[in-house]
C-alpha cells in the first residue's frame, strides 16, 4: 500500500524548496551535499530523501517551482487597456517585484540550469522564451519602424532589458518594493530613450 501523504507536505517541501536554494546559492551546486540541505532544514537526511530521490531532482524542482510562478506571475497581467509604453513599465515592474526575496534562486539558474537533463532544461528554458516572447512583443511595438524583421536587434534590446534586471539584487540587496518600483521606472525611461533613439 502506498504511504499515505502528510498534511503538512506542501509546507515541508516548501520549506527544503528554500533552504536548498540557499545552500546552493552559498556553497555551489557542485560543492552542496543532499546532508548539508538537511542539516540547514532541521530534518534527517533519510527524510529529505523521502522528498526528492537526487540533488539533480531537488535542483530541478527549485528551479521549475519559481520559474513557472514567475512566468505565470507575468504572464497573467492584465495589458489590454494600456499604452505600449505603459506595457512596457508594467512587465518591467512586476518582473522585478516577482524577483524580491527569489535571490537565492535566481542566482543559481546559471550554473544550474546546464547540469540537467536535455528534457529539464528544455521545460525551464520554455518558460524564460515564454517572458521574452512577451516583452519582444511590447518593445516591437513601440516602435515598429526601427526594428523591422531584424530579429537580432530586437533579442539584443529585449535581453539588454533583462540584463538591468537581473542583476539588481547584487547592488541593491535587500531593496524593498518602492526602490524596486524606482528602478523599474529608471529602467522603462531607459529602455524608451534607446529604442526610439535607434
Amino acid at each position: 500500500m502506498a504511504r499515505p501523504i502528510a498534511k503538512d507536505h506542501d509546507a515541508k517541501r516548501a520549506h527544503i524548496l528554500k533552504t536548498a536554494a540557499r545552500v546552493f546559492a552559498d556553497t555551489g551546486f557542485a560543492r552542496a551535499s543532499m546532508s548539508q540541505v538537511a542539516k540547514d532544514c532541521g530534518i534527517s537526511k533519510a527524510n529529505i530523501y523521502h522528498y526528492y530521490d537526487s540533488k539533480d531532482a531537488l535542483l530541478f524542482d527549485i528551479l521549475d517551482t519559481y520559474l513557472l510562478a514567475l512566468r505565470d506571475r507575468v504572464l497573467t497581467l492584465s495589458l489590454t487597456d494600456l499604452s505600449p509604453e505603459a506595457q512596457l513599465q508594467a512587465i518591467i515592474c512586476e518582473t522585478l517585484h516577482a524577483y524580491n526575496g527569489m535571490d537565492e534562486e535566481h542566482k543559481i539558474q546559471t550554473e544550474g540550469i546546464p547540469l540537467l537533463t536535455t528534457n529539464q532544461q528544455a521545460i525551464l528554458k520554455g518558460y524564460q522564451r515564454d517572458m521574452v516572447r512577451q516583452l519582444s512583443d511590447v518593445v516591437k511595438s513601440i516602435t515598429p519602424q526601427v526594428f523591422g524583421d531584424d530579429k537580432t536587434k530586437l533579442r539584443a534590446t529585449v535581453m539588454s532589458i533583462f540584463g538591468m534586471l537581473n542583476w539588481f539584487y547584487m547592488w541593491n540587496s535587500g531593496a524593498g518594493d518602492a526602490e524596486r518600483t524606482e528602478y523599474a521606472q529608471l529602467v522603462t525611461r531607459l529602455t524608451l530613450s534607446g529604442v526610439k533613439g535607434l
